[in-house]
């Protein structure tokens, strides 16, 4: 099996199936997501973190600097500490200031680029980057466990695993922009260098290292304010600290902005997940392997259920940790007949699962994790060139059927009921940021962006039927220019199946977080948690190997990191 590209086993789940709002909103991470990747390729390849620079005063305050080294050359990464006033804390974009700013850069800073990067990083995107910068992010600190931690270490003790439970970071970044994004090095320039080379790597390398640097922080903070009595964080704990994440609705138009891209991805994990449910019997090894992870995602939900607000999502955790329990004694040693010691047994778990969608995906993420052997080989096939070509030979009706083959969900949509476009989606002027508006009780519809393709296709279908079934699509476009974008698109996603969200993105009950926590979830974060229908936290790296243990035995194993403060069911 060569990837993406390869053959489909028959069992892929349908594009109808899975690109529902309803499923997309509860993904989970998986060994394929782009954080998991990069941490097994740095362990791979024997990537090494070193400090080169960490000035750094009582209260934490100055810059660090380090070095990653690689196979193919040394990256940089710069990391500055400030004083931040309580009243200027916060996780929106509009703030100006933050507790920590970060650049990773394509090669170690010298003194000289660490001057100008101190001068620019906190600024942000008020300052100027250049060719030589990859990422640039900005973190506060997480106020109570980051005091709670350096006041436990400062007087000689740990601080406690169930508060570490309830955060899980030190720190989180508020942004993380990349991709030629204010002067940037663009993604061609940093895969050309051969360092980072599939999507999103650099963006992960630079989280990682804000965890790293986190770590480090709390260390120095506690031995200055304890002195000889203080304590250094220890293992388990350092383990169980992730970096959060705030993000709100920028990431969400990205789904549809970047459609073959989103396909290539969703086609990577669906034929992973076919491939481990196509395995005829499970053997005894698998299926210990099976029981460890599921009780390890029983506690993962436990914690991550003490830990969420949001009180839909509690209710969905609540009723996901029942079922794990009533999973664990079924599949337990003594009663493996009953579920999976039958042929295909991971496709009838699956099918155990039902229609709660919440739990299903959990166990899909499960079985992928179960069968590195047969997935593996999928984590390269994530890019995308994007090119979207208008193919205007094409006859209108030829056209028309295709949105009618690949668009019927769209079809189906009543635009004319109430509420069925109460949302646009516009950009603010102020951090040119997607935000959401309601259509007939706010102004801004004037400047709508076009991320509404359910409407779109519909109303394209409806002005093919006017004309000459044989006329080229061409010629109907220079009488209709509006279409164009949208005949692009469908035109040009026809190889793409899992390329459009099913979901009417313009109904006044669409739920944006859904879209927010799919692509989080390809990215590799965990323990989602809505703090509206338009923002989230999540925690990246929970559980991922520290510097220092890349090379170790087992260095993959950490889905669905725990603190170990709860084991029981």
């Amino acid at each position: 099996m060569k990837g993406a590209d390869a053959a489909a086993p028959a069992t892929l789940r349908p594009p109808g199936e899975v690109m529902r709002l309803s499923r997309l909103g509860r993904f989970h991470p998986t060994r394929l997501s782009f954080a998991r990747v990069l941490v097994r390729r740095m362990a791979r390849e024997g990537w090494r973190i070193e400090t080169a620079v960490r000035d750094l005063d009582d209260d934490g305050y100055g810059r660090a600097a380090y070095r990653v080294h690689t196979p193919t050359g040394a990256l940089g990464f710069a990391a500055f500490s400030h004083h931040l006033d309580p009243a200027d804390r916060t996780d929106r974009v509009i703030a100006e200031r933050w507790d920590a700013s970060f650049a990773l850069t394509l090669e170690p800073p010298s003194p000289a680029d660490l001057e100008r990067l101190h001068d620019n990083v906190p600024r942000q995107e008020a300052g100027r980057c250049g060719a030589g910068e990859i990422v640039l992010s900005r973190a506060n600190r997480s106020v109570r466990l980051f005091d709670t931690t350096v006041d436990s270490l400062a007087g000689g003790s740990q601080p406690p695993l169930d508060e570490i439970g309830r955060v899980g970071y030190l720190m989180r970044t508020t942004a993380v922009y990349g991709n030629g994004k204010f002067g940037l090095a663009d993604f061609e320039e940093v895969r050309r260098r051969g360092v980072l080379t599939l999507p999103f790597q650099a963006e992960m390398l630079a989280v990682y290292l804000v965890r790293h640097f986190s770590l480090e922080l709390i260390d120095h903070l506690a031995a200055r304010r304890g002195g000889s009595r203080a304590a250094t964080l220890e293992r388990t704990r350092r383990r169980a600290l992730g970096v959060g994440n705030a993000t709100g609705l920028g990431m969400a138009p990205f789904l549809v902005n970047h459609p073959q891209l989103i396909s290539r991805w969703i086609h990577g994990r669906e034929t992973a997940l076919a491939r481990v449910k196509e395995v005829e019997r499970a053997t005894p090894a698998k299926l210990a392997r099976f029981r460890s992870l599921l009780a390890r995602a029983r506690i993962h939900v436990a914690e991550w259920r003490a830990q969420a607000d949001d009180a839909a999502l509690g209710r969905r955790l609540a009723a996901v940790a029942g079922r794990l329990v009533e999973l664990e004694r079924a599949t337990g040693p003594d009663r493996d007949g009953k579920l999976l010691s039958g042929r295909r047994p991971w496709a009838a778990l699956a099918a155990w699962a039902g229609d709660d969608a919440e739990t299903e995906e959990l166990l899909n993420s499960i079985l992928i994790e179960l069968y590195p052997e047969r997935v593996d080989d999928l984590e390269t096939a994530t890019g995308s060139a994007e090119r979207e070509e208008v193919r205007a030979d094409m006859p209108v009706d030829a056209l028309r059927r295709t949105i009618e083959d690949r668009y019927g969900w769209a079809l189906e949509v009543d635009f004319d009921r109430p509420g069925s476009q109460g949302l646009f989606w516009y950009h603010s002027e102020e951090k040119e940021e997607p935000r959401l508006g309601f259509r007939y009780e706010e102004p801004g519809a004037d400047r709508e962006l076009r991320l509404g393709i359910a409407r779109r296709a519909a109303e394209l279908r409806r002005a093919l039927e006017r004309e000459d079934p044989a006329l080229p699509t061409g010629r109907f476009l220079l009488a209709n220019p509006e279409f164009r974008q949208i005949v692009r698109r469908i035109q040009s996603l026809e190889d793409s199946p899992y390329a459009e969200i099913r979901d009417n993105l313009l109904d006044r009950d669409c739920e944006p977080a859904d879209m927010l926590r799919c692509k989080l979830s390809m990215l590799g974060a965990s323990r989602f948690d809505p703090k509206s229908l338009l923002w989230t936290r999540v925690t990246f790296f929970q559980g991922a190997p520290l510097a220092g243990e890349l090379q170790d035995p087992g260095a993959d194993d950490w889905a669905f990191a725990t603190t170990g403060a709860r084991t029981d069911p």
